[in-house]
């Protein structure tokens, strides 16, 4: 499966972004998504992720209750719905699929997307 992040860009700090993660090549439905991020010069750290089914979700201590994640099965596409932004959530943010239910490490993950810059100001 092909996986493309969107969504990433430039806000201030407070605002919001969404980012969608779209698969091509299979459906995502039979994939747990995970969402992770690196800021520069920094490890690659886990954000969140939903299970196929859309009923496990986790989210890192840092981002929880700002961020949320969702999936949308008709369009083949997982978000990662992001609220109270701050500058330290500046990174690269990256989707990834999982055979598996949901996972916090980047080795359970099979597929991988680019990645797509977020940029939060002060």
């Amino acid at each position: 499966v092909q996986l493309q992040a969107s969504g990433g860009g430039l806000v201030q700090a407070g605002g919001s972004l969404r980012l969608s993660c779209a698969a091509s090549g299979r459906t995502l439905s039979v994939y747990g998504i995970g969402w992770f991020r690196q800021a520069p010069g920094k490890e690659r750290k886990f954000v969140g992720c939903i299970s196929r089914t859309g009923v496990e979700h986790y989210l890192a201590d840092s981002v929880k209750g700002r961020f949320t994640s969702s999936r949308d099965t008709t369009k083949n596409t997982v978000y990662l719905q992001m609220n109270s932004l701050k500058p330290e959530d500046s990174a690269i943010y990256y989707c990834a699929a999982t055979r598996q239910v949901c996972g916090k490490s980047a080795d359970e993950y099979d597929y991988w997307g680019q990645g797509t810059k977020v940029t939060v100001s002060s």
